[in-house]
């Protein structure tokens, strides 16, 4: 009876498998973090009074560079279908939409944007810039 007792092994889950495939998938969350920022790279204007974009994915942000091209996140948009594509976008699915437009862009573009915004049926808009102080510390 004692050579039986000795043989039984002790039931258990090996989980070093699965602790090997959440580092990997940790990895993979690290690296792809900093890639996903949103919208055109627009050079903003700035102001005092500056809150943080929101990192929820409720919301689609709509930016305008330098040139005046149009896009909605990093998809470029033609201004005759501006309207009908942030009514599908945005305001079907009840998202927030932030503007973030270049600096160099003229006001006319802006608010010409802006007009097909409220057009679409958005009555809540969200406008991007950056704090003074932000600029200086990325030229160093």
């Amino acid at each position: 009876m004692d050579n039986r007792n000795s043989r039984r092994s002790i039931p258990g889950i090996n989980i070093t498998p699965l602790v090997d495939v959440m580092m990997v998938l940790l990895c993979i969350v690290f690296v792809t973090a900093p890639l996903m920022t949103q919208g055109v790279e627009v050079e903003l204007p700035q102001t005092r009074t500056v809150a943080a974009l929101p990192t929820d994915s409720e919301h689609l942000v709509l930016s305008i560079d330098k040139t005046g091209r149009v896009f909605i996140e990093e998809y470029e948009v033609k201004m005759e279908e501006l309207k009908d594509r942030l009514e599908s976008l945005v305001a079907k699915q009840k998202k927030a939409l932030y503007l973030k437009a270049d600096a160099q862009v003229p006001y006319g573009s802006v608010v010409r944007v802006m007009g097909e915004i409220k057009a679409a049926g958005i009555d809540k808009l969200g406008m991007v810039a950056e704090e003074p102080e932000t600029k200086a510390k990325k030229r160093k």
